[in-house]
Order: C-alpha cells, then sequence, then structure tokens
C-alpha cells in the first residue's frame, strides 16, 4: 500500500510534459526583423554612399545572414521537436 502511495504522490508532483516547442518560429522573432532591418540599412547605404560599393555590401549581407543562421541554430540547438507528426515522412494520399 505505502509503494503505491509514493508511486502516486510522484506522478501527481512530477513536471507536465510540454507540448509545444521551446522556440519560436523563424518569422516570430525579434532576430529575424533585426536582420531584415540591418540589411535594407546595408542596401540603403550602398545606394547613397560613394565609398561603400557593392561587393564590400553583399559581403557584409552574407556575414549578417550568416549570423542570423548561427544564433538560430544555437537557440534551437537541444530542443525537441514536439509536433504530433514526421513532417519528412508524411504519406499524402
Amino acid at each position: 500500500m505505502a509503494a503505491t502511495e509514493t508511486a502516486e504522490r510522484m506522478r501527481m508532483h512530477a513536471p507536465a510534459s510540454r507540448t509545444q516547442d521551446e522556440t519560436k518560429h523563424a518569422l516570430k522573432t525579434t532576430e529575424f526583423f533585426a536582420m531584415v532591418g540591418v540589411i535594407g540599412a546595408i542596401l540603403i547605404a550602398t545606394a547613397v554612399s560613394d565609398s561603400l560599393n557593392d561587393v564590400r555590401a553583399w559581403t557584409l549581407i552574407a556575414a549578417v545572414a550568416i549570423g542570423y543562421m548561427i544564433s538560430r541554430g544555437l537557440a534551437k540547438s537541444g530542443t525537441k521537436y514536439a509536433g504530433g507528426e514526421d513532417p519528412l515522412n508524411r504519406d499524402d494520399r
């Protein structure tokens, strides 16, 4: 009897399992909008300035995009997909 009460007590105090992903969708983050804003600023500065040429601008844009991808990768590392189905193995008939 004591074993069942202990098991029941442990089940009551166990943390609830997560049903949502831990990280937000990419379009819902401020990182995405910051990246779009910085890329826009680089393109505007390239159009206005004589000292910033197109090769340097595209290099800066690539660096910003790489930084964004790394930050999203770090944000999602270690999290598990909590969806109900595997999107890669669906049977669309």
